[in-house]
């Protein structure tokens, strides 16, 4: 089946990118959507470059993150950690503040040498967190929070994720509860939901679902318990599979055109079938849903 050939692609691709001043651009560029995966990679590579060096200056163009860091005196504390939860990260600084900052569809962070020249126009400039050999900059990043230790724990949002996809101690039984708790709603809708189980985006989406099997507009109510686990633990392994190989694949490719088996592919013929991909609007934020009406026939119990 798929799943042995994509663990023996992902352990003959997972190369140490890093270079050799410890930095790894490539995933701050903009060729897929941030989900689960390119947030994980962004904070191993921020938590390598960064992790144990001193704050030598920071820049921000939140007046209450500003406010926050100016008045906790974050220039000079240490940055201890760098950590991925779901598809938010969190910078951890000595004295237990913490950057927390979201993506969304548009922002990035990028890693420079002192005095580098930029890759993007300072107009794009959210975020500084320099240290004395790294600087990192944080680019059209729409959500910016610096956190104290009472804040972090009273977060909502946080506080609210579902268990994390690639969460080593991730707990299944509890995303299983989860995603029934929403009985009625599409099973697309469900897993979009990281309410329910934190990493999963509109791409892993419609690719989970077609390798499990499943018609993306199937409500949770009528889908088994093994099927839930099933489309758990793909999407745990596919996950895994993209953070090891350094790009998002879910068919053991690095080819850019054949990586993906559905997302993307509307009206194409089908890898597997050659029936066209089906492609529509799903959601309150009207995301694309691609599915093939002949791989992903089961629908029912």
């Amino acid at each position: 089946m798929i799943w042995p050939a994509l663990t023996a692609f992902a352990k003959a691709a997972a190369v140490d990118t890093h270079c050799l001043a410890g930095i790894d651009r490539r995933w701050t560029t903009r060729t897929l959507m941030p989900e689960g995966d390119t947030i994980f990679r962004a904070a191993n590579t921020l938590h390598r470059a960064l992790a144990g060096r001193a704050v030598t200056a920071f820049e921000s163009m939140f007046p209450s993150v500003t406010r926050i860091a100016d008045s906790h005196r974050l220039v000079g504390r240490d940055i201890e950690s760098v950590a991925a939860r779901g598809k938010h990260l969190l910078m951890t600084f000595s004295g237990g503040l913490v950057l927390h900052t979201h993506m969304r569809m548009n922002g990035s962070w990028h890693l420079y040498r002192p005095g580098e020249r930029w890759k993007r126009p300072r107009r794009d400039m959210r975020l500084i967190v320099a240290t004395a050999d790294i600087v990192a900059v944080g680019f059209n990043v729409p959500v910016a929070e610096l956190l104290t230790p009472r804040d972090l724990a009273r977060h909502d949002d946080l506080r609210a994720l579902g268990p994390d996809l690639l969460d080593p101690a991730f707990d299944r039984a509890e995303a299983l509860r989860r995603i029934r708790a929403h009985g009625g709603d599409a099973i697309a809708d469900v897993l979009l939901n990281q309410r329910v189980a934190a990493g999963i985006g509109n791409v892993f989406k419609s690719e989970v679902l077609f390798l499990g099997g499943i018609d993306p507009f199937t409500a949770v109510t009528q889908l088994t318990d093994d099927d839930l686990e099933t489309l758990i633990d793909i999407g745990r392994k596919v996950l895994a599979v993209s953070v090891r190989a350094g790009q998002r694949t879910t068919r053991g490719s690095l080819d850019p055109g054949a990586r993906l088996w559905v997302y993307g592919r509307g009206g194409q013929p089908c890898r597997r079938c050659g029936t066209p991909i089906q492609s529509k609007k799903t959601g309150l934020d009207a995301r694309l849903t691609y599915w093939c009406p002949r791989c992903q026939s089961r629908s029912t119990k």
